[in-house]
């Protein structure tokens, strides 16, 4: 059923309907009953020309739908031949999209095959630059490192020439070492060395005989000044006993307590022996100092020996001898260099004192002359005062009576030269 027919039968049947209860309800009147009348006929007026309405849009609606419906089979069509056209194209393309492919994958396979080989060609390249560059490497290194050897190996021969030189120049030592009057001469001239760079020639006497009437003759003897009469000889004589020395050396080494003792055991019964004679040899007062100094060459044998307790002290107490070594003596020396130096000093300040003890016994003879000087000087003051005062007052005066003259009986001078004539003549009573 169409939709505005649908309406209008709605509308009439609510029309009935209000009229079926109007006239149920029993309340309506004739002119009520118009009115619906008129309101029914109002009503089919409007349901007829409703159906007319819908008549006519049901033929256009149909109409449409037919020109619709024609123009969906022509887009039906269309899109048919669209749709064929598009399967064509696109199998036209899928077979070019094939060809193109298969190409591109040849050309790609070549292309790949010839990357290859040419990788293949620069890695053998390079294979074959670094195997040559590793050997001239190899060989240079290798070189490099045979003549290294070689320097190494001339330089172990001769290290090896010097040992040996070196081991004849020990043994040389030792049989030097080994004879005792070559071994006191070692002694004498390391302590001949350290007095001379310590001490001048004049300050010391080498192979000084120090005792009167004696043969014997000490290395060394210091010379020690004194207010009056010759120097005060100090004794040093060098000593080095080699074999005990060597032999407490040797057992040292083989690390034997007993063989040490006795070997430290004789070098000090050596030791106080040299002493003794030292003591006995070369000190003698008033010729020389009551002590005298045993010179130990080495500073192993020194520190043996001051190591050993007691035995400075029993040296210095019983022979008056005191020991030293290379490091000490020069230090011993330095200190009587510096008492040198102190009685310079002291020799010097006495002359200073001589010299003002004089001075100020010449002092009372100078103020005399001085104040005869001051008399003399006052003399020849009044002198010349007298000589300003008196004498020159009296020239003044006779100076006072020529100008007068010449004022009475000379004409006077008009030019600047008979001024200066003038002037001339009167300096020279002036000056007389």
């Amino acid at each position: 059923m169409e939709p505005l027919t649908l309406v209008a039968l709605l509308v009439a049947a609510a029309a009935v309907a209000v009229a079926a209860v109007a006239v149920s309800r029993g309340a309506a009147s004739a002119e009520r009953a118009d009115e619906l009348a008129a309101l029914l006929e109002r009503t089919s007026e409007a349901v007829a020309e409703l159906a007319r309405r819908q008549a006519t849009d049901a033929a256009s609606t149909r109409a449409s739908v037919d020109a619709a419906a024609r123009e969906s089979s022509q887009v039906t069509a269309r899109m048919d031949a669209l749709r064929n056209d598009v399967a064509v194209q696109l199998g036209a393309t899928r077979d070019t999209l094939d060809r193109k492919l298969d190409g591109i994958g040849r050309n790609v396979g070549e292309q790949l095959s010839q990357i290859r080989a040419d990788n293949g060609a620069q890695l053998e390249r390079m294979r074959a630059t670094v195997d040559e560059k590793l050997s001239r490497t190899l060989s240079d290194r290798l070189s490099t490192s045979f003549s290294q050897i070689s320097r190494q190996l001339e330089a172990v021969d001769r290290g090896l020439g010097e040992m040996r030189g070196l081991a004849s120049g020990v043994g040389d030592l030792k049989r030097v070492l080994s004879n005792v009057k070559t071994r006191g001469m070692l002694g004498e001239v390391q302590l001949g060395a350290i007095l001379s760079e310590v001490l001048a020639p004049e300050q010391y006497e080498e192979q000084a005989c120090v005792r009167p009437g004696s043969a014997e003759r000490v290395d060394f003897a210091v010379r020690l000044p004194v207010e009056e009469g010759n120097p005060v000889l100090l004794p040093i004589d060098a000593k080095f006993p080699g074999d005990t020395y060597l032999a407490l050396r040797e057992a040292s080494d083989q690390g034997d307590p007993d063989a040490v003792a006795a070997a430290r055991a004789r070098l000090e019964t050596t030791i106080r022996a040299e002493a003794r004679s030292i003591s006995e040899k070369y000190v003698c007062v008033p010729q020389t100092t009551n002590f005298a100094i045993m010179f130990l060459p080495f500073e192993g044998l020194y520190a043996e020996v001051v190591g050993m307790p007691g035995l400075v002290e029993a040296l210095q107490r019983d022979y008056r001898v005191n020991v030293a070594g290379p490091s000490t003596m020069a230090a011993l020396l330095n200190s009587l260099q510096l008492s040198y130096q102190t009685f310079r000093l002291q020799r010097r300040t006495d002359e200073v004192l001589r010299t003002l003890q004089a001075v100020k016994a010449e002092l009372p003879k100078y103020q005399d002359a001085l104040r005869k000087a001051k008399a003399q000087i006052d003399r020849a003051s009044g002198t010349v005062e007298k000589i300003i005062t008196t004498r020159t007052n009296v020239m003044e005066r006779k100076l006072a009576g020529i100008a007068l003259d010449d004022e009475e009986g000379l004409p006077a001078a008009d030019d600047a030269d008979a001024a200066d004539d003038l002037d001339l003549s009167d300096e020279g009573p002036a000056e007389d």
